[in-house]
C-alpha cells in the first residue's frame, strides 16, 4: 500500500478517536453502536488499513457522520473524468440524412 494511503487511513483513525472523545463517548459505547468488537474498534482508531471499509463506515455511522461517505468520490467534481468525457466529444455534430419513406 502506498505510504500516502497509509498516512490518510492513520489520520482517519486519529480523527475518529478525536470525534469520539469530543462527543464524550467511551470505546464501549462506540463498539455497541457500531456493532463491532473492542479490538476491531481499537484498530480503527489506530488507522489500521486491514480493517474493512464497511467497519469504518459503521463507525462513521455511529458518530453521526455517515453522510461523509457520499463525498469520497463525487463524480460531479471528478476533474479527470470530466476532462476525459470532454476529450471524447465529437468535433462536429451532423444530422443524419433521412431517406424518403417508401409507400
Amino acid at each position: 500500500m502506498p505510504l500516502t494511503l497509509k498516512r490518510a487511513i492513520r489520520k482517519l483513525g486519529h480523527d475518529i478517536n478525536t470525534a469520539r472523545r469530543r462527543r464524550q463517548l467511551t470505546v464501549t459505547m462506540m463498539t455497541e453502536r457500531a456493532g463491532i468488537s473492542k479490538p476491531t474498534y481499537l484498530r480503527v482508531e489506530k488507522g489500521d488499513p486491514n480493517v474493512s471499509f464497511g467497519i469504518y463506515c459503521m463507525v462513521l455511522f455511529a458518530l453521526g457522520e455517515a453522510d461523509r461517505i457520499n463525498d469520497l468520490l463525487d463524480i460531479s467534481r471528478d476533474e479527470t473524468g470530466l476532462l476525459l468525457d470532454e476529450a471524447r466529444l465529437p468535433k462536429r455534430v451532423r444530422t443524419q440524412k433521412q431517406t424518403p419513406a417508401a409507400f
